[in-house]
């Protein structure tokens, strides 16, 4: 008689399905990166963050709200917030925060950006295991009814696999702009999205410090309640 493979532990498969997930996003942010469309590249991850929302099972969407789920309240893309910038210099500075599974998990400032129209924001740098830069933003309609999620969304995390990349090669960058005179990025607003916490209150998620506040409404990327 051939043995049966014995179930994973509840564990193990719960651990199993996370690493699935985040394969599945470092994935679908490199089909965007490969996309030389920005408004295309949109269309891709808009697709791709709703099939993963809706069927996976690592998804933070309560089983009440899988029920209904039929699309992630996105905004149609606009090029005017769309940005490709120098990373500056910033004033070393850290924050915490306290994760129920992880500790206390600590970020430190290793840049800022200046977003046109908007303002600066902090470009944070995961301190523990697996390093990473990370860049939330909270914007005057988070917390409003259907507006942004009142802790913040995220435009980069590039542990998780959100990441647009670097930005080309510019005369201005050469000239010596940047901490290191090419050091630009990518910050594409049409991107940001809800931390899983917005979703499942289970989920411990590290939100926006005072540094990466703006006070205008950033009109795109994802928002919070309708349709979910």
């Amino acid at each position: 008689m051939t043995d049966l493979p014995s179930p994973l532990p509840p564990a193990a498969r719960s651990a199993r399905e996370v690493a699935d997930w985040r394969r599945r996003v470092f994935d679908l942010y490199a089909r965007v990166r490969a996309t030389a469309d920005p408004a295309a590249g949109h269309r891709i991850w808009r697709r791709g963050r709703d099939e993963l929302m809706a069927r996976h099972p690592a998804t933070p969407l309560l089983p009440a709200d899988r029920e209904h789920f039929r699309e992630l309240p996105v905004a149609p893309y606009d090029p005017a917030w769309r940005f490709e910038l120098p990373l500056r210099e910033a004033e070393p500075e850290t924050f915490a925060f306290t994760s129920g599974t992880d500790g206390v998990v600590t970020f430190e400032r290793v840049a800022r950006v200046e977003v046109p129209g908007a303002g600066p924001l902090d470009v944070w740098r995961l301190t523990s295991y697996g390093g990473g830069l990370f860049i939330p933003v909270r914007d005057r309609l988070a917390g409003r009814p259907g507006g942004t999620y009142g802790g913040g969304r995220y435009l980069v995390d590039t542990i998780k696999g959100a990441d647009l990349g670097p930005a080309l090669a510019t005369e201005e960058a050469d000239a010596g702009v940047g901490m290191d005179g090419a050091g630009r990025i990518v910050l594409d607003f049409n991107f940001a999205y809800n931390p899983s916490c917005a979703y499942d209150p289970a989920w411990a998620c590290p939100l926006a410090p005072a540094g990466n506040v703006l006070p205008v409404e950033v009109p795109v990327g994802e928002r919070y309640g309708a349709g979910v």
